[in-house]
């Protein structure tokens, strides 16, 4: 089960003990700048609007019925399950409930029973990513798989990750398309790790929303066009969930071994920031502003713009190099990353 310090939500005491050294007085000029205080209104709107936008999603596909229209539902449900996930991630930071038992509630709720994905498995995961981000023994977004993120993975590659690693940077958007059916399985598999919590209502809450699913898909179509939808469904959810994700670390410098900077250059270092407006904050969860999240990670989304300025500010004043782009360039950079790391296999043919 995961232990209270491992949950996602608060930087390490070694980063809060006493009030020297760089990340004590950053967390200084947050907190004395009010950053670190809850948004309750902020969060009853948002979870509002995502419910609301969910039931209506469901509600659509039910009136629409027997109808090659339900893909447009099914396109439409892909980004709001999306933004079901990142609501998801913002419960398990605690940026909405401060205690144990409300965070963990509505994020089974909204992760096992609302979209099918495995809140204590994710929890764990994603607790470790914060805790060593783009570390490739400590961080599992960065553990060789199909993919490989670095060129001593690729050499010590075999198999599929081999194949594939050699023209992983043109794969990669593709590969995104089966990222939906991967998050359902790992959630899945997870129910028999013990260090995932509550697996009996872990697992009834999985079973009972992949249940509810497929009946109500299989009820309103017949089996050729529910199948299309289920396909197009979780195809673009996982291409749209990758899609979030791949610009906050991916084509980052990465760390191996002993080598682990403080906490606050090891956030900084190994993280990316997006710039965009307001449709670029919505569509990307406020994880545009990953610096820092990664820094202060249980500052609610609303409280990242203003945090932004005075995180690039002491940076600057530092000398901690603070990277930020746009989100095509941010593309660009983890692509030609991935083409960078499969040269040693594309050497080999």
């Amino acid at each position: 089960m995961t232990t209270p310090a491992l949950i996602p939500g608060s930087p390490p005491r070694a980063a809060r003990r006493g009030d020297r050294g760089d990340y004590a007085r950053l967390l200084r000029r947050i907190s004395d700048a009010g950053l670190m205080n809850r948004r309750p209104a902020y969060y009853a709107v948002r979870l509002g609007l995502v419910g609301f936008a969910f039931v209506a999603g469901w509600a659509a596909f039910v009136v629409i019925g027997d109808s090659w229209w339900t893909l447009a539902v099914a396109a439409f449900m892909a980004v709001i399950c999306a933004q079901v996930a990142l609501v998801m991630h913002d419960v398990a930071h605690r940026q909405v409930f401060r205690l144990r038992r409300p965070t963990e509630l509505m994020g089974r709720i909204v992760g096992n029973a609302g979209i099918g994905l495995g809140y204590g498995w994710w929890q764990d995961k994603h607790t470790r990513h914060h805790a060593n981000p783009n570390h490739e023994e400590l961080d599992p977004d960065v553990a060789p798989d199909i993919l490989v993120w670095s060129q001593r993975q690729a050499r010590a590659s075999r198999g599929l990750p081999r194949l594939i690693g050699r023209a992983q940077a043109y794969l990669f958007f593709p590969l995104l398309l089966l990222e939906g059916l991967n998050l359902h399985m790992a959630g899945i598999r997870a129910l028999g790790n013990r260090s995932v919590g509550h697996r009996g209502v872990e697992g009834a809450l999985l079973i009972g929303h992949f249940a509810a699913y497929l009946a109500a898909v299989f009820a309103v179509l017949p089996a050729d066009k529910a199948v299309v939808f289920i396909v197009v469904h979780k195809a673009l959810f996982g291409l749209y969930m990758g899609s979030i994700f791949a610009p906050n670390h991916k084509g980052m410098p990465t760390l191996t071994g002993d080598d682990r900077p403080d906490y606050l250059r090891r956030q900084v270092l190994t993280s990316r920031n997006v710039r965009g407006g307001v449709l670029t904050d919505i569509a990307l969860g406020g994880l545009n502003y990953q610096i820092e999240h990664h820094l202060f990670p249980s500052m609610p989304t609303p409280n990242l713009p203003r945090a932004q300025r005075i995180v690039r500010a002491y940076c600057a004043e530092i000398g901690v190099p603070y990277h930020e782009t746009g989100l095509i360039t941010s593309y660009r950079e983890a692509l030609n990353h991935l083409y960078r790391v499969g040269a040693p296999l594309r050497a080999d043919d």
